[in-house]
């Protein structure tokens, strides 16, 4: 079996930050979207993974490489634009031969893995296998309608009127014959080779495609809150682990993550909280909830619920909650505390305060 990994989205909705980024690159829990779903694939014992790759493929493949870190040989696919998740497996014909092949959204966080799903596949004999789970408005989604044994019988993308609150969720197990749908059907009306068009057209043709029910923790990484809700998520499964340097006069309550290199002065940590390498924290109070990347400084800062990527700088300002600080941003106080604030805030940032 391989995996075909999707990461040629845009991320419109997490803009600024995928402006310079790609959202699969994002870290959740100091950890790259991508990082998370390829140990995930490793873990179903895949080795061979294609990642389809877009306008971001250079940082992509800067960050991965060849896969060998992760146990995994990584091939690049080169998408020249958003062409439809069928359109994906259409570039991938030669990478995937005559495989088996999980296809995973790029995207898309499931902390509890896929195990129950590729297992449904290797057990069952469909020719597909859907990931699906219950969801409060399933019109936003593509959304699977099943029978009593879980043989799914119809497929609709974002139906108006919904028959099943069962939606799709973003991750598949395909056989080859997959490779005759997507080349059989044709653009939606969005210009897009749809991957439920192609599911339909196996069952419209006597293929058996069956549902898995997730019933863990799914978060598709559309949005900033999404990052922050998911970052809440998956810190609640951390345990204390300590490489760098707390001095007697700093407390730390919780689970705390504290990179090497690191070190923590006349502060107070509340867990959970992961805190990359060669981290600089004084004078500060952080967590619950928060993730703070690699070499960023904080001082004289409050920060809870949020994410500070790499290299980051927020220096006598407290408050800040559910945010998110890009690499090597800076956030400062225009005049060492009290109530007056200075903002550069560039295209599409957004910015909320609370004055009190």
């Amino acid at each position: 079996m391989k995996a075909l990994v999707l990461a040629g989205g845009t991320g419109a909705r997490l803009r600024p930050f995928s402006h310079t980024m790609p959202k699969q690159l994002i870290p959740i829990a100091n950890k790259p979207v991508l990082v998370h779903i390829l140990e995930d694939i490793r873990a179903q014992g895949i080795t061979e993974v294609g990642i389809v790759v877009g306008g971001y493929a250079d940082d992509i493949g800067e960050k991965l490489g060849d896969g060998a870190a992760l146990g995994v040989r990584i091939t690049y696919l080169h998408q020249d634009a958003p062409r439809g998740l069928a359109h994906c497996v259409v570039i991938a014909r030669e990478f995937l031969g005559d495989a088996d092949f999980v296809m995973y959204l790029g995207d898309n966080m499931l902390p509890l893995g896929i195990a129950g799903v590729v297992d449904d596949f290797r057990a069952g004999g469909a020719r597909a296998q859907l990931a699906v789970q219950r969801v409060t408005d399933p019109r936003a989604f593509g959304v699977a309608e099943l029978d009593e044994g879980r043989r799914v019988n119809r497929v609709v993308e974002k139906p108006v009127h919904p028959v099943s609150d069962l939606a799709l969720i973003g991750v598949y197990v395909f056989s080859p014959q997959v490779h005759e749908a997507v080349v059989a059907i044709a653009p939606s009306a969005r210009g897009e080779l749809e991957i439920t068009d192609a599911v339909q057209w196996l069952i419209d043709r006597g293929h058996e495609v069956r549902a898995s029910r997730y019933e863990g923790y799914w978060r598709d990484m559309g949005t900033v809150d999404d990052m922050l809700e998911c970052n809440r998520e998956l810190l609640r499964s951390l345990t204390t682990s300590v490489a760098g340097r707390i001095d007697a006069a700093s407390l730390v309550v919780g689970a705390v993550e504290i990179g090497a290199g690191s070190s923590v002065t006349n502060s107070r940590i509340t867990g959970p909280v992961s805190i990359g390498r060669g981290v600089v924290i004084k004078d500060s109070v952080v967590g619950p909830d928060t993730t703070i990347g690699d070499g960023c400084v904080l001082s004289g800062a409050g920060v809870s619920y949020s994410i500070v990527l790499e290299a980051a700088s927020i220096s006598d300002v407290e408050g800040l909650h559910g945010s998110v600080i890009g690499r090597a941003a800076q956030v400062a106080s225009a005049d060492g505390g009290g109530r007056r604030h200075r903002l550069m805030v560039g295209d599409h940032a957004s910015v909320h305060m609370l004055m009190t």
